[in-house]
């Protein structure tokens, strides 16, 4: 299934500091710097006379249970027409990171809360982006045992929620083999430049059909 952009077409990018990427500075406002730029630019380019509103409500540091705080004013009461979650990252760094860990259960009704209210309140079509992690710096793959599972949940709510599933971690870890991961994010988490450009573009592959 692919979307098929409408006239007024509402679009909503939800998610953590990926997502946000400085929107909220006057500089990068009020699409931030990385993949929601990206895609905003492109679809405002090819399609002005549809009159897009394309929303990024990323906020950094964000976990699942803050889109849960926030959904009612940052999403479903926007009236979005499609939604796109990046979101998950920061439940696992929070363990290793801050010794706050969110169990794969918790994760799970989390983000099932998240897509239930959003499928129950709109007509959104829903887009589910893969959280990822890269090979760099040395040490940080012990993240994967926290990481893993919750990609696991994730799939498995696309499929119940019939989601556009963008599956992130495997086309990083793909892109990986082509050139060192660290030109795709030199922290293993955010992403450099041409690291938000693949996101866009398997994005917009996904979503709409097209390679930019």
């Amino acid at each position: 299934m692919k979307v098929e952009l409408k006239q007024n077409m509402r679009i909503v990018f939800q998610g953590d500091s990926i997502t946000d990427c400085g929107r909220r500075e006057p500089a990068h406002a009020p699409y931030g710097r990385g993949f929601v730029s990206i895609i905003a630019s492109w679809l405002l380019a090819r399609f002005p006379e549809m009159n897009l509103n394309i929303l990024n409500r990323g906020v950094s540091a964000d976990r699942t249970k803050n889109l849960i705080s926030r959904w009612s004013n940052d999403c479903v009461g926007l009236k979005p027409d499609l939604v796109s979650i990046l979101i998950g990252i920061n439940n696992v760094a929070f363990r290793y990171n801050g010794n706050d860990p969110t169990p794969v259960d918790d994760f799970d009704k989390q983000y099932e809360t998240i897509l239930k209210r959003t499928r129950d309140e709109t007509d959104a079509v829903l887009v589910i982006c893969e959280p990822f992690l890269l090979a760099c710096p040395e040490g940080i793959e012990v993240w994967r045992e926290d990481l893993d599972p919750k990609i696991q949940v994730i799939r498995e709510l696309a499929r119940r929620f019939s989601a556009l599933y963008v599956p992130l971690d495997g086309i990083f870890s793909a892109a990986s083999t082509r050139v060192y991961p660290s030109f795709w994010a030199e922290d293993g988490v955010h992403p450099t430049p041409q690291g938000h450009g693949l996101i866009a573009q398997a994005w917009m592959e996904t979503v709409l059909g097209v390679v930019p």
